[in-house]
């Protein structure tokens, strides 16, 4: 069954995203657009997924435990858990191999970590935006060890995707699916990627509530939960729009 999903959103936990970008805000924003299936992926934290997850439920939109990672590279991977607690796992290790570089407010942006009633709770002081130590590679390792999948984001930006920074996608990743964002022409890509070969997800890579998808854009799965999503991202099972 097709649902309509936007799996790439940023919370105001990122320093880049606007500090509307609230739980309930995103919740919201989501359920009015008519979205079945979100994932708030933030820079190198899932801080506020736990609190989106519980607000999610009582839109009946499922919120797929996510987060954006810069690989050693500077390239940008989505990845996704099973259960938050896999994902808060994996995020103690990416903590580990983020650089000791305070954020400045003033040129990057707060990092908020909100509670269910949109108060802010707390600021991450290290700045989330900047490359992990970790290659792609080892972060696609580390997915799999928590029971997650890596997805590519963006390949088709110039900046931070797979292709710009790499100009290939390496075979040996055996990863299945690769975000493209609304303006991708699929036509142009497929020059560079055979797209035969993987999953092609859709995502806004919200960071202003506005720009959250509508409900544009469908992936297939056999149920509406977690485990459906992560087996969907994981399998060659057709293109996602």
């Amino acid at each position: 069954m097709k649902y309509s999903s936007d799996l790439h959103i940023h919370s105001a936990l990122s320093p880049c995203g606007d500090d509307e970008m609230t739980p309930n805000n995103i919740v919201n924003m989501a359920h009015i657009k008519g979205l079945n299936v979100i994932s708030v992926t933030d820079h190198n934290s899932m801080e506020n997924v736990k609190v989106i997850t519980k607000l999610g439920k009582e839109r009946d939109i499922l919120v797929v435990p996510g987060m954006e990672v810069t690989t050693k590279e500077e390239v940008h991977v989505l990845c996704y858990f099973r259960t938050i607690e896999e994902g808060l796992k994996f995020q103690e290790i990416i903590y580990k191999g983020l650089p000791q570089i305070k954020n400045k407010e003033d040129i990057f942006g707060r990092q908020l970590i909100i509670d269910k009633d949109d108060n802010i709770v707390d600021k991450i002081s290290i700045l989330l935006i900047n490359a992990t130590i970790y290659s792609l590679k080892e972060i696609n390792k580390l997915v799999k060890r928590y029971k997650g999948v890596m997805v590519p984001a963006h390949i088709d930006k110039k900046s931070y995707g797979i292709l710009t920074t790499l100009g290939f996608i390496p075979k040996d990743l055996n990863i299945t699916s690769l975000e493209v964002t609304k303006k991708c022409d699929l036509n142009k890509l497929k020059h560079f990627v055979d797209l035969e070969r993987y999953n092609i997800i859709v995502d806004s890579d919200a960071h202003y509530l506005s720009d959250i998808s509508e409900p544009d854009f469908f992936i297939n799965l056999r149920d509406k939960n977690i485990d459906a999503v992560i087996e969907f991202l994981s399998n060659i099972g057709g293109e996602a729009r």
